[in-house]
C-alpha cells in the first residue's frame, strides 16, 4: 500500500536553490471543460508555457529543476523524499484548477499536482497523484503536513500510470476541496484553515529520486 506521506519537513531554503521552493511532504465526474475552452469571463489566469517570461521560476540546479522547457513546465526532482514547487505569484480565494501533467522519466513511485490558497512554503493545500494510481489531498499549515480526510492516499483505475498524462482538476470553493483525474472525480473534503493565496505546481519523490514531470495548459477559473 502507498505510504501516508508523512515525512519530516526538510526546507530547500539552505540550499542555494533561490526560488525554487521545495520541502518534503506526506510522500463522478468533472466541472470543468478541457484547458483553453472555459469560459473567458471565469478564467482568473492561464498559461501553456509558450512565453517563458509569464512569470514561473526558472531555476536549475543539482537538486532539481523548475523552468520552462519544450513549450511546457518541467519539475525534476533530484532528491529523496521531497517535493518541489512553483508558483506564478497571484492570489485568489475560490478556484477551480486544471492542467495536464506528462510523466517524462523517474520512478511511477511519485507524487505531482496542484497547489491552491498557497499563503508561503509554510502554509497551503495541495492536490496529489502518482504514476503508480494513488491520489491525496492534504495540506501544509505552520511546517506540518498531513492528508485531510483520509489516513493514506487512496487508488484509483482513473489515474493513467506510467509515462503517461493524466489532465488533473482541483477545487478550492470555500471549505470544499476536490480533486478529478481525467474527468473523474477522486476525492472530496473540507477543511478552512487558509482562505486565499497562490496557485501552483508540484512534484516529488518517495524513496527513489528522479521524478520528473512535465505540466502544460494550466488554467484558473472560477468555480
Amino acid at each position: 500500500m502507498k505510504r501516508n506521506l508523512v515525512f519530516p519537513l526538510i526546507g530547500v531554503c539552505a540550499l542555494v536553490l533561490t526560488s525554487l521552493a521545495c520541502q518534503t511532504l506526506l510522500g463522478g465526474g468533472s466541472n470543468l471543460p478541457q484547458a483553453g475552452s472555459a469560459p473567458a469571463d471565469t478564467i482568473l489566469f492561464q498559461d501553456d508555457f509558450s512565453d517563458s517570461n509569464s512569470g514561473w521560476d526558472a531555476v536549475r540546479v543539482d537538486e532539481g529543476i523548475t523552468d520552462y522547457e519544450n513549450g511546457a513546465y518541467r519539475i525534476f526532482v533530484n532528491m529523496q523524499n521531497n517535493d518541489v514547487w512553483a508558483n506564478p505569484g497571484l492570489s485568489f480565494t475560490d478556484v477551480h484548477i486544471a492542467v495536464d501533467a506528462t510523466k517524462i522519466g523517474g520512478p511511477d513511485d511519485n507524487d505531482f499536482g496542484v497547489i491552491c490558497r498557497y499563503e508561503d512554503a509554510d502554509n497551503f493545500y495541495f492536490f496529489i497523484i502518482s504514476s503508480d494510481g494513488f491520489y491525496g489531498i492534504g495540506k501544509v499549515s505552520g511546517g506540518e503536513q498531513s492528508l485531510l480526510g483520509m489516513d493514506g492516499m487512496g487508488q484509483s483505475d482513473a489515474i493513467f500510470q506510467g509515462a503517461a498524462t493524466n489532465h488533473i482538476e482541483a477545487e478550492c470553493k470555500g471549505s470544499q476541496l476536490t480533486l478529478w483525474a481525467n474527468g473523474t472525480q477522486l476525492f472530496s473534503t473540507e477543511d478552512s484553515e487558509f482562505s486565499s493565496g497562490d496557485v501552483g505546481l508540484i512534484a516529488g519523490t518517495f524513496d527513489t529520486v528522479g521524478t520528473d514531470i512535465s505540466f502544460d495548459n494550466f488554467i484558473v477559473t472560477r468555480p
